[in-house]
């Protein structure tokens, strides 16, 4: 409880005036929260039911919030919801990357190890897991429609609408903010080349620059900071927020999926220069997926700070979300996760994008934040191995609703209680195409489905995983392969050519 203020909840404004003034620790002591006034507080006007909303921050990396130890990075809002939320301090993604892991979200349940698996029609990119929703699974949105939930999804990660996918089934409303990234919405044709070059340093490879001239067209006649994307898809969704209190909406379910701080990475000026100046060049707002040695040490300083300025804005535009939800008085009532799908490499071990082989933290850490509307761990930490597919089974537990059957998640409530899960998890695996992870309290594993490169660290005294020790390790290489990943998988995971 707050000094002076007896029962009174220690709300993310109070952090941030805290923190304003030299506080900032207010919101990370566990002492400092108090919890709501009963089951009563998160009712919906004329409702049974508390609100829903999951907030996805595409490639958010873990070491780039401030509550997570980062010194550097400007990320106020995340580090204010710490302070009314449980943080979990080990989630990860099920698998990896954007479409597998949002997969997990909705059906909760493992796409790894991604058996059965078939390149869908149209795409260009198609790691192993990258497909539709299968028609056998049903979603957490169609079951909360069909519990009269209003349902909603406002989005730019342009992926989950493209026509090779399902991922508004269920959604009473699905908001499709186009033009991030490589949608084919505007004609990039009369994008110069001195534009592409603008934007790209000279080790780019084709396909980013071609990434970039299909932005520059999508974004071209941008005329300020409301324009970006991050920006558009919060506006619209605190737009969402009035229409669906004043007319009567609730209970709702909103998804708000937010594909900033995922590249090309051209934030206004004002955020860049938080993280430095003096530079001159061609901007590297897009990495090469794979070895680091296409882009020079000053370049790559620069493509750091465009990625922290990224983050920063992406906060901002967050944290207005969470004062319309504060206005609004649905932090009382709403259930709240907060989360990324994976992070990215920025050279840390010699690589930059997300090449399937580098399951290092910078790839899978992710953070994690739950907000019960009772005040559930508001405040505190766990480190229980939470993850994507854990969403949809917590949210239809909190609202006493049958799972479907294919869910294989866990209800995350009992570790919000301060309580054991009814699964521990002694360790954790995930995927990403014919690479598999993973790790327990001791050792991180890295290693091809087949069993071959294996790549294996000392975590109590390499938390970075920077060296490797399988070649004197082979008997625990051999373990958490067969007893992890091998029977979390249920047989040997498929070879993926």
């Amino acid at each position: 409880m707050s000094e002076g203020s007896p029962g009174r909840r220690v709300t993310r404004r109070d952090f941030l005036k805290a923190a304003g003034a030299g506080g900032a620790g207010l919101a990370l002591a566990g002492s400092s929260v108090a919890a709501t006034n009963g089951s009563d507080s998160y009712m919906p006007r004329g409702g049974s039911r508390m609100n829903v909303v999951v907030v996805m921050l595409d490639s958010l990396r873990k070491d780039h919030v401030g509550v997570y130890g980062n010194e550097r990075v400007k990320t106020p809002n995340l580090d204010a919801l710490a302070g009314d939320s449980m943080r979990f301090t080990q989630a990860y993604p099920e698998s990896i990357p954007t479409i597998c892991a949002r997969r997990a979200v909705y059906t909760g349940t493992r796409t790894w190890p991604f058996r059965g698996w078939v390149p869908q029609k149209g795409e260009t990119f198609f790691p192993a897991g990258w497909q539709r929703i299968p028609e056998d699974q049903v979603s957490v949105t169609e079951t909360l429609s069909d519990n009269e939930y209003t349902t909603a999804l406002i989005s730019d990660t342009e992926h989950l609408f493209k026509a090779s996918m399902n991922f508004q089934r269920g959604f009473d409303i699905f908001d499709y903010i186009r033009g991030q990234e490589r949608d084919h919405w505007r004609s990039p044709l009369d994008i110069p080349d001195s534009e592409v070059d603008r934007y790209t340093v000279s080790g780019n490879n084709q396909s980013m620059r071609d990434k970039v001239r299909q932005y520059r067209a999508n974004v071209a006649g941008r005329s300020g900071e409301k324009d970006y994307f991050a920006p558009m898809v919060f506006s619209r969704s605190m737009d969402y927020l009035d229409l669906v209190t004043s007319n009567g909406g609730e209970p709702f379910f909103l998804v708000v999926d937010s594909f900033d701080p995922h590249e090309p990475w051209d934030p206004p000026q004002s955020y860049v220069d938080q993280y430095g100046g003096g530079y001159s060049g061609g901007e590297p707002i897009v990495p090469n997926y794979g070895d680091s040695d296409w882009i020079s040490e000053r370049e790559l300083e620069r493509m750091k700070a465009l990625y922290s300025a990224e983050v920063t804005m992406t906060d901002k535009w967050f944290g207005d979300f969470m004062n319309k939800m504060e206005d609004l008085g649905l932090m009382q009532n709403t259930l709240l996760f907060v989360l990324s799908d994976h992070g990215i490499a920025l050279g840390e071990h010699g690589y930059t994008g997300k090449p399937f082989t580098a399951l290092w933290p910078e790839l899978t850490d992710i953070p994690y934040f739950v907000h019960h509307p009772e005040g559930k761990g508001a405040g505190e930490t766990s480190d229980f191995y939470a993850s994507t597919h854990d969403i949809a089974p917590t949210i239809l537990a909190n609202m006493n609703i049958d799972q479907p059957p294919q869910m294989s998640g866990q209800d995350l409530t009992p570790v919000l209680e301060g309580n054991s899960p009814k699964e521990e998890r002694s360790h954790f695996t995930l995927g990403y195409d014919e690479y598999s992870w993973a790790r327990d309290e001791n050792y991180a594993l890295i290693i091809r489905n087949d069993g071959s490169e294996a790549r294996l660290y000392d975590l109590r005294e390499d938390p970075n995983m920077d060296n490797d020790i399988s070649s004197d390790n082979r008997q625990t290489v051999r373990k958490m392969y067969d007893d992890y990943i091998v029977a979390d998988a249920g047989g040997e995971p498929p070879p993926i050519y």
